[in-house]
């Protein structure tokens, strides 16, 4: 039997699957990594020890399933995150700068007067959120790295090619969608923008050479082949089989990531949502519209390890449960600032039209709907953005076993909700794109684990009352949003 050896490189740990012929999950591992703090706004990842975790967890899978029955490696990653290492060595020459790092604001204001003609190239509003602010600021700061890249001593890659550095041995590729989201490339022709490197201050040897397929030739690790390389959201976008304009996935996990198929050409939207490559798979190229929200499952954290007021998510889904309604509450999580469509990094959380009748419960279900309202007002600029509208909404990640959560999801964006049953969507896209592509699978509406359905939501709840309760979130946001 052939295997895809799948990793899932995220911002907390790394992961790696066995993916057997039928496109199910036969062995796992995980690796945790640290996470570092240096300074208000920064978060850091040490490059070096991603990549002794992924290339361990590969090896321990490859060795389980023995060489000769692995066809590929496939690779998903966490995107934005940017690493720069030495070009010979293939050794990091600082810590690796994470998408959540927000060092590039100050970077980010001084090309303020760039700002839509960089919306125009890529697609993205100009932001200390992607790869290309944060380098600009990195050689601010440190012009040793800033004289060594103009040498041509470095490279630079999000999480991608750089772990394809490290297993090929020197191969300096990218895909398209981790290209789409540094705020470096042409949107339209998949290619680097010369004119924003020269903007941000970025030398051109520093790129990945090629601007690969998500199913292109990466390379090979062991004889192994490795293909199937895409950023996470977008291996999910897949995985879920949205390959139709029109089909939208919400991610659910510490935020949430919306994402709309948008067929053959982009959509730059006008009112916060980002345009990226979907995925380009078989010489052809995808868009969609994304909307990042910061704070969905990190909210329900907050309550219970920070501020102690449940022992739990499960406490939380069980109170929301015992009270029709939040009786007016509207909480607000923009702990640092608001995400899409608003991106408004002075808004601060809140929690607001409280009467002294609400308890515990109240706010529970409070807590819920933020993160249901929060996908539900990305899902309406994309319907008035792109001329479709998702008559369903395929979700996955751990906050969509809430069964409260998923019924609210449905009633507020008045669609359907249907939970995948793979909760590993983005390794499992990956796997997809890369079994496809070695012929581990004939085709994707033949991969046999995807014949499995999970559960399903219908709006239920009168068009009246979700009028209300829309209007009563829009107004807690602009209070979130006045300082």
């Amino acid at each position: 039997m052939r295997h895809i050896v799948a990793i899932d490189q995220s911002t907390s740990a790394s992961k790696a699957f066995l993916v057997d012929e039928g496109g199910f999950i036969v062995e796992r591992g995980a690796l945790e990594h640290k996470q570092h703090y240096p300074a208000p706004g920064r978060v850091e990842h040490d490059a070096s020890e991603i990549w002794h975790n992924v290339q361990t967890l590969i090896d321990n899978l490859i060795d389980k399933a023995g060489a000769k029955n692995v066809a590929a490696i496939a690779i998903s990653n966490q995107r934005e995150t940017t690493v720069l290492w030495d070009a010979a060595s293939g050794e990091p020459v600082c810590p690796a700068i994470v998408w959540q790092d927000v060092r590039g604001e100050a970077a980010c204001r001084e090309l303020a007067a760039h700002a839509e003609r960089v919306h125009e190239i890529t697609g993205l509003y100009l932001s200390p959120y992607f790869p290309a602010g944060k380098v600009r600021s990195l050689f601010a700061e440190r012009q040793d790295l800033k004289a060594r890249a103009e040498k041509g001593e470095l490279r630079l890659g999000t999480i991608d090619s750089y772990l394809v550095y490290r297993l090929t041995g020197g191969k300096h590729l990218t895909d398209a969608t981790n290209a789409s989201r540094t705020q470096l490339m042409e949107l339209r022709s998949l290619t680097w923008s010369a004119e924003l490197l020269d903007l941000f201050g970025i030398p051109a040897s520093l790129m990945p050479e090629a601007i690969l397929g998500a199913d292109g030739d990466f390379g090979s690790y062991r004889g192994i082949p490795i293909t199937g390389v895409l950023g996470d959201s977008h291996a999910a976008l897949f995985g879920q089989g949205c390959h139709r304009p029109g089909m939208a996935k919400a991610t659910y996990g510490t935020g949430s990531s919306v994402m709309m198929n948008v067929g053959d050409a982009p959509v730059i939207s006008r009112h916060g949502l980002s345009a990226s490559v979907a995925f380009r798979v078989g010489g052809r190229t995808d868009y969609a519209l994304e909307g990042n929200v910061t704070c969905s499952g990190d909210t329900l954290v907050w309550l219970c390890h920070d501020v102690g007021l449940f022992e739990g998510p499960q406490q939380i889904e069980a109170l929301a449960g015992t009270v029709d309604d939040s009786r007016g509450a509207s909480l607000v999580p923009a702990f640092s600032g608001l995400g899409a469509p608003y991106f408004d990094s002075d808004a601060r959380a809140l929690l607001c039209g409280m009467d002294r009748g609400v308890t515990r419960a109240h706010i529970a279900r409070a807590a819920l709907e933020s993160i249901a309202q929060q996908d539900a007002d990305v899902l309406e600029v994309m319907r008035a953005e792109s001329g479709y509208a998702a008559d369903t909404l395929l979700t996955d990640g751990g906050p969509t076993k809430n069964r409260l959560l998923m019924q609210m999801q449905a009633d507020l964006a008045n669609c359907d909700v249907r939970v995948a049953v793979a909760s590993e969507l983005s390794a499992l896209g990956a796997a997809y794109i890369a079994g496809l592509k070695t012929g581990v699978f004939a085709a994707f509406d033949q991969i046999r684990a995807r014949e499995r359905t999970g559960a399903s939501y219908s709006p239920a709840m009168p068009a009246p009352r979700r009028a209300e309760l829309r209007a009563q979130w829009k107004a807690a946001i602009e209070r979130a949003r006045i300082r």
